[in-house]
């Protein structure tokens, strides 16, 4: 599939990459199908972009929680993963977005609010996790600056 976006312009995405939210994500109902878009060379820590492919102008920036917060491990229900698939540590992709200000040193991941991903199925849902450990402001500056030098 062929994608025509504003932070990447046009881009190549296969069918089977293509991750289908079912249930879409919080605010946007009606998107439901995106793509990760990441330099493979910076690993699996480095922050990512999920690009939705049918409203073009919308991509989030997106990052694996447990590089900035190591011991993040989030009670989730699993009656809000059934429409996922079957999952195991094997398959289980989970991101958090990123918020990005003007002031880079006020940036923030919503921890209470991740995405949990089937990497087989490529099916995933965004769920809410009921608990004041994890906030939805969470700093990540000195964090990605630390990742950064020991890269």
């Amino acid at each position: 599939m062929r994608v025509e976006t504003r932070i990447f312009g046009t881009i190549e995405i296969a069918d089977d990459k293509i991750i289908r939210f079912p249930a879409g994500i919080v605010g946007f109902p009606d998107l439901t199908e995106f793509a990760l878009v990441h330099d493979e060379e910076k690993g699996p820590s480095a922050i990512r972009w999920m690009q939705s492919l049918q409203e073009t102008n919308f991509a989030m920036p997106v990052i694996d929680p447990l590089a900035v917060v190591p011991d993040y491990n989030p009670l989730v229900d699993e009656e809000l993963l059934k429409g996922i698939g079957e999952i195991n540590e094997d398959n289980l992709l989970v991101l958090v977005t990123i918020t990005v200000p003007k002031d880079l040193t006020k940036m923030t991941v919503n921890l209470q609010a991740p995405f949990v991903i089937n990497a087989d199925e490529c099916k995933a849902c965004q769920v809410i996790v009921d608990t004041e450990k994890y906030p939805v402001r969470f700093p990540i500056y000195d964090a990605l600056q630390k990742m950064k030098e020991e890269a």
